[in-house]
């Protein structure tokens, strides 16, 4: 049976693109119509990966056990994100002019600063989850985490003109409708909300800060955005979304915990 059937084209789109799972469509989506589900996917990635960590917690150490679902989530999505982050890591600290940015971007190899910048995105997450000892707020950190990341990708599409003609970034957001657009967004803060309580204030404070940061920066080194951009969005946002439910967890205890 055709993904088609069983999905919504979007949803079914956006799980092609977003991750590994082996879903069919009967014909190519088209990017305008899959890009409102990424919240939705990430929700779906957040739960599976946070479901993870919460079930293991209760047998094996916490660092473990966060550990174990961070390279879930890299098997879930091919380290798709995590690809981004590192193209513009080393595009962004090793190109002095645009034209060579945009050229280092073009290649499939990672230099020093992609590895590094990698490496310190996989051991922040872990490091993060780790030190969160409940198992309720240890799920919520990794949905939260996943859902604004992507949510924070399609947001960072209207704050900037594409560096490129062509590409993701072109592609959606030329095409992109309000209303499904919102809705998606709207979903996937509402699955965070309905978990993590008054903590989605700080969430959603940080991830505004951190999207608007590499936004700001991607404009001022290559002139717009491009789709290894909204992967570094992605993965700054999972970073500090994750860093901040551990400081929120420390201290505070989640309402339905």
């Amino acid at each position: 049976m055709s993904g088609l059937r069983v999905w919504p084209p979007g949803l079914a789109g956006a799980l092609q693109f977003l991750t590994r799972i082996p879903i069919r469509t009967d014909a190519a989506v088209p990017h305008h119509r899959v890009v409102p589900w990424f919240p939705i996917v990430g929700l779906l990635i957040g739960a599976a990966v946070g479901g993870i960590a919460a079930g293991m917690i209760e047998l094996i150490p916490t660092a473990v056990a966060a550990t174990v679902a961070v390279v879930a989530g890299l098997l879930i999505t091919g380290a798709f994100h995590e690809d981004g982050l590192a193209d513009i890591a080393d595009a962004f600290g090793g190109g002095w002019t645009v034209e060579r940015r945009l050229e280092i971007l073009k290649d499939s190899r990672h230099g020093t600063y992609g590895v590094a910048a990698l490496t310190s995105s996989i051991l922040l997450r872990a490091v993060s989850a780790a030190s969160i000892a409940s198992s309720a707020a240890l799920f919520a950190a990794f949905v939260a985490a996943h859902v604004l990341g992507r949510a924070s990708a399609v947001v960072a599409m209207r704050l900037a003109p594409p560096a490129r003609q062509s590409g993701l970034g072109v592609a959606a957001a030329s095409d992109m409708r309000a209303l499904p657009t919102v809705a998606g967004i709207v979903s996937g803060l509402a699955a965070v909300t309905a978990l993590t309580g008054w903590w989605v204030v700080v969430l959603l404070a940080v991830s505004a800060v951190a999207t608007v940061a590499v936004v700001v920066l991607a404009v001022r080194k290559i002139g717009g955005l491009a789709g290894d951009v909204l992967g570094a969005v992605e993965q700054v946002v999972e970073c500090v979304v994750l860093v901040a439910v551990a400081g929120l967890a420390a201290r505070h205890q989640l309402w339905w915990a």
